[in-house]
């Protein structure tokens, strides 16, 4: 049966605050080489998802007094939920081993996010960022062979290729070139939505990893890859971040924050293989709609207004945890050339433009 967001009220918000403890949030890690690769993608992927709800929550209450009460209460608890999550990933992953399962979640995710987009220009965008994803797990897996001597497909499984995609040199922008058209916030589809409130998660996280990690490298070549990468990596959060239409309210963001979350511990919940990580999917999605109805109270009482007029009664489908090999190989055949400006996709790059001055300036050095 279809989860009713409306009606679906789940754990309240009281109740949740005194279900942890350290023994609860701390448990026996997953496996790095027998557990499915996928399992250890949504592990990272919704460490990101819970990370951007404590951000953004931290931003709103700087800015609405009234709200920073329950705003301080869900952020505990996603302060909780997120420490049990990241908190299953394996001590024995290297830091470039982190760093190819957070590829593997960009182009994996991202290519079932693009395929879903109901809004072809969106769609495009997905695109588009998916084709410099591809090129960083290209670029990370040669690194990884060179100085830890290993194959990378022992951590991806062989669910993605490693191949160059748009190359990461060329993918420096002009900040005007990054930002994208924005999704109209009356007319755009609920899973429009929740497909942006996704990425910018994810790639924020991303960005802030390559950032704390990249100078702990003694590699010269190392350390210079993820200064260069991470830079591609806040060029993305711009680039997604600019889809989401600013003129939602606060509280419609809040809203929809927790209902791209109980979104994605669903998409979770139904291809999980390993049964511990299953269970505490469940139990988040439970969490979250109880996070869902603190929210949508305070939206009726200070809006207002019906939550119905934002939020969608029924989830989309589900993200799809699987192999894109051969959707990304059509997009890699068919757009890898295409190129950013202003808000549009072109395929030539003006050679005065901006971003190749921009770039210029950048890769002078190599």
């Amino acid at each position: 049966m279809a989860l009713d967001l409306m009606k679906e009220k789940g754990v309240p918000i009281e109740k949740q605050l005194q279900s942890f403890n350290w023994r609860d949030m701390v448990r026996v890690p997953v496996s790095k080489l027998d557990d499915d690769a996928f399992t250890k993608v949504r592990i990272v992927l919704m460490n990101g998802i819970e990370s951007e709800q404590l951000r953004f929550k931290h931003v709103c209450a700087q800015l609405n007094r009234d709200l920073q009460l329950p705003l301080a209460q869900v952020r505990r608890i996603e302060q909780f939920q997120q420490t049990m999550i990241n908190w299953l990933l394996p001590p024995d992953l290297s830091p470039l081993e982190t760093t190819l399962i957070f590829e593997q979640v960009a182009i994996e995710v991202t290519a079932s996010i693009a395929q879903h987009e109901p809004d072809p220009y969106l769609a495009q965008v997905y695109r588009f960022g998916l084709l410099e994803d591809f090129d960083h797990l290209y670029r990370y897996s040669a690194l990884y062979e060179r100085t830890e001597g290993r194959d990378p497909n022992n951590i991806l499984q062989s669910y993605t290729d490693i191949l160059p995609g748009r190359p990461t040199a060329e993918e420096h922008r002009a900040p005007e070139d990054d930002l994208r058209d924005y999704y109209r916030r009356s007319q755009a589809a609920p899973i429009t939505k929740m497909n942006a409130y996704t990425l910018v998660a994810g790639e924020y996280q991303t960005h802030d990893y390559y950032m704390t990690v990249g100078p702990q490298f003694a590699d010269p070549l190392a350390r210079q890859l993820y200064a260069e990468i991470a830079a591609i990596e806040e060029q993305h959060v711009t680039q997604y971040e600019s889809i989401i239409d600013a003129n939602e309210s606060w509280l419609e963001k809040w809203m929809l924050h927790e209902a791209s979350e109980i979104y994605n511990y669903v998409s979770c919940q139904k291809y999980e293989s390993n049964p511990q990580v299953k269970a505490i999917w469940e139990r988040f999605i439970d969490y979250e709609l109880g996070q869902l109805h603190c929210a949508m109270d305070l939206f009726k009482q200070h809006e207002k207004r019906d939550p119905a007029e934002v939020l969608p009664s029924v989830l989309p489908e589900p993200i799809e945890y699987e192999s894109h090999r051969q959707f990304v190989k059509e997009v890699l055949k068919n757009e890898v050339h295409l190129r950013a400006q202003g808000t549009q996709f072109v395929e030539r790059e003006d050679p005065n433009s901006a971003s190749a001055r921009h770039r210029q300036a950048l890769n002078q050095h190599g």
